[in-house]
Parts: C-alpha cells; structure tokens; sequence
C-alpha cells in the first residue's frame, strides 16, 4: 500500500534571504578553481566523519563537486553550476533535508574547521576570512528549515 509522502512543517526564518554583497571575487583569483575544489573536498571529508552525514548523498566526492561549483560561481566564476544544475535556488534545494539549528551549527563549525587552514593549504587571502564567514553565517541561517528541538532550546 502506497502511503502519502512524510510531510514536516518547514521552519522560515525571521530574516529575510541574505541580500548583503557576495564574497570578493578576489577570493577566486588568489585560489583558482582548483584551490577551491580541493578547499570543498576536505570539507566534505569532514562532513563524511560527522553527525550530519545523513544529510548527504552516498557520493561525497560527487556532492563536493557541486558544491564547489556553487561556490566558484558564487565568487565570480564561471557559472558552472548554474550549467550544470539549473538556478541555485539553494533554500528550496534543501527542503527535503531537516535543517534545525543545531545542524546549521554543526556545518558551520566543520566549515570553520577547514577555514582555520584556508590560507597555507589553498592560498586563501587572509584579508577576506571575515567577510567569507560572514556569508556563510548568512547563507546557512536561511537553509535552516526546521524549529529546534526541544533539547536545544
């Protein structure tokens, strides 16, 4: 017997969609896109070994991939994701997965990780790790999709 879809309610954040300027194109330039590749790939080693390993497909070299083709063009890169995949739409992209709080803290902090080494393992420029983490504080908060759990209020 076929059963209807799971359905959640989905969470919408107070704030709006982020709207301040994306990450400088500078980012790009001092990296290449191979700097950025490698960058996105020991993050998604990380996320493999983490509790938010559900969260992603079986194919994490794949979903890396993807994922730094978003950001190549999110810094002003070719827009090779778009090619590839169609518009970003990153928030609706995430509607299927369960993103609470907790889980936008644990991607940041794992993100933050391999920021922590950025500029000696992928020549990230220094000067632009604040406005880059600022971003990702931004763009995270809006993939958030879930209330918290009782636990983590």
């Amino acid at each position: 017997m076929l059963r209807p879809p799971r359905t959640r309610p989905i969470f919408v954040p107070a704030e709006p969609p982020p709207a301040g300027p994306p990450p400088s194109p500078e980012i790009l330039r001092a990296m290449g896109e191979a700097g950025v590749v490698r960058m996105l790939e020991d993050f998604y080693l990380l996320l493999e070994d983490s509790p938010l390993r559900p969260l992603f497909p079986e194919d994490m070299q794949a979903a890396a991939h993807r994922s730094a083709a978003f950001f190549v063009q999110v810094l002003g890169g070719p827009p090779r994701y778009s090619e590839r995949y169609g518009s970003p739409r990153m928030r609706q992209r995430h509607l299927p997965f369960e993103i609470d709080p907790a889980a936008r803290a644990l991607w940041l902090e794992t993100f933050e990780r391999v920021l922590a080494r950025a500029e000696e393992r992928y020549g990230f420029p220094p000067e632009h790790l604040p406005a880059f983490r600022t971003f990702l504080v931004s763009f995270s908060a809006w993939m958030v999709n879930a209330e918290p759990r009782a636990t983590e209020i």
